[in-house]
């Protein structure tokens, strides 16, 4: 029925479509338009006709499909009912099973999760540990390196200084001879003593030549040491750009080997005799001499065929030092002479000594036997007669004593052989000594 009111829709409206399409010649159709009305009346009571017969029986579809809907979802209800029922106890069962199961295998695989997590939490807790120490060197590294960039900014300041002053000549001499003087003090150098500054002398042609340093040496030799270097191409090269810098390390090269060949010119081992027959050039900074070296690779073997010896503070220490040990060898010479002439001395005063020492003995020994002889004349003598006073009644206060021992004083023989002097005089007390202990009378 539907279909038939939608197609009596599509006839009106296309009815209606007609009619305005032909409404234009209305003018020459005017009988042909009540006709039409008409046929419109007509279809229209039928079209409302449709409708209220598609809607009744839209009503009944509507009651029915209702009463189908009750019935159904009342059998639904039932079987579902039931349904859930032996499914609930179906799943109850297999849940609980399963649940069992499941708890074995939950517990099971638990240990197993634990052995294999274990290493990595151990692992994890000392990266956690080397993460913390990363931690606390990383803070010391970036205070290191804060004081590390304010060192350097510190430098870049007091080179930017040093390399202002050096555009100085006279700043530039005396920074030489400056850095000289440590070098010299470094070694162990003492001034007046291990070296001597500004000492001059005169040449051949009444010229006076003054070397900055007389480092001396054993026997009166020396050797000379300049510090008076040129740096003004070096200077410029350091702050110039890349198209200049190749052309100014040149001219830094030609400048020293120009001064390597005035240096040569003086003669310095000449005008100081004995001394070696070279100067040495001082390079206060490595990099000034290396630098010159890379666009004049011969400069240095040029120099020293020309008596001139270039040395870094680096080369000039272990120079010294040489001439320190060359020092201690003449010392220690100095030394060994000293020790054998006062060596000598002593044994000659030795040897004095022991003359005195065997005079000595043989008066002791003279002594011993000339109180030993008073002692045996005393008693068998003199005391002898004075006990015949008693016998004829003299009355004493004080008694005589019976004997007087004698001493018997022997004096050690020295076991040197310098302390034994044997004379005559010594044997000749021996024989009285003897004599004296044998009781005879002198």
């Amino acid at each position: 029925m539907l279909s038939v009111g939608f197609g009596i829709a599509a006839a009106a409206a296309f009815a209606v479509g007609w009619l305005l399409a032909h409404a234009r010649g209305a003018a020459r159709a005017a009988t042909t338009t009540g006709a039409l009305r008409e046929e419109l009346a007509r279809a229209e009571a039928t079209l409302s006709a449709e409708r209220s017969g598609a809607a009744e029986k839209l009503a009944v579809v509507q009651r029915a499909e209702a009463s189908l809907r009750e019935a159904f979802a009342a059998l639904s209800a039932d079987a579902l009912k039931q349904n859930n029922e032996s499914f609930l106890t179906l799943a109850q069962t297999a849940l609980e099973k399963a649940q069992n199961g499941a708890k074995s295998d939950l517990d099971a695989r638990q240990k197993e999760i634990a052995a294999m997590v274990e290493p990595v939490r151990q692992t994890l807790d000392k990266l956690e540990g080397r993460l913390h120490e990363t931690g606390r060197d990383h803070s010391t590294l970036r205070g290191q390196l804060r004081s590390v960039a304010d060192t350097q900014e510190l430098l870049r300041q007091q080179t930017q200084s040093l390399v202002n002053a050096l555009k100085s000549p006279n700043q530039r001499g005396r920074w030489g001879e400056v850095q000289l003087r440590n070098v010299l003090e470094r070694a162990g150098m003492l001034p007046h003593c291990d070296f001597v500054e500004k000492d001059g002398a005169t040449d051949d042609d009444g010229r006076r030549v003054v070397p900055d340093v007389r480092v001396l040496l054993p026997n009166h030799a020396c050797i000379v040491i300049d510090s008076k270097v040129p740096i003004d191409a070096y200077l410029k090269w350091s702050d110039a750009d890349v198209t200049q810098r190749d052309t100014l390390l040149r001219d830094h090269a030609r400048q020293v080997r120009e001064h390597v060949r005035s240096l040569a010119s003086k003669s310095y081992w000449a005008r100081f005799e004995p001394c070696p027959e070279f100067v040495v050039m001082f390079v206060p900074a490595e990099p000034l001499f290396s630098a010159a070296l890379q666009t004049d690779p011969t400069l240095f073997d040029d120099a020293v065929d020309q008596r001139v010896v270039p040395a870094s503070p680096l080369t000039l220490v272990a120079l010294l030092r040489t001439v320190a040990a060359a020092w201690q060898q003449q010392r220690l010479a100095e030394n060994a002479e000293e020790i054998r002439s006062i060596g000598k001395e002593l044994y000659d005063r030795l040897a004095t000594m022991a003359e005195y020492v065997a005079d000595v003995g043989a008066h002791l020994r003279r002594a011993g036997a000339a109180y030993d002889q008073f002692v045996g004349s005393l008693d068998a003598r003199v005391l002898a007669s004075a006990r015949r006073f008693r016998d004829l009644g003299v009355s004493p206060t004080k008694e005589l004593p019976e004997l007087l021992a004698p001493v018997h004083l022997e004096v050690r023989e020295p076991r040197a052989t310098e302390l034994r002097v044997p004379t005559q005089e010594s044997l000749i007390d021996a024989e009285l000594v003897t004599h004296v202990t044998e009781g005879e009378p002198a």
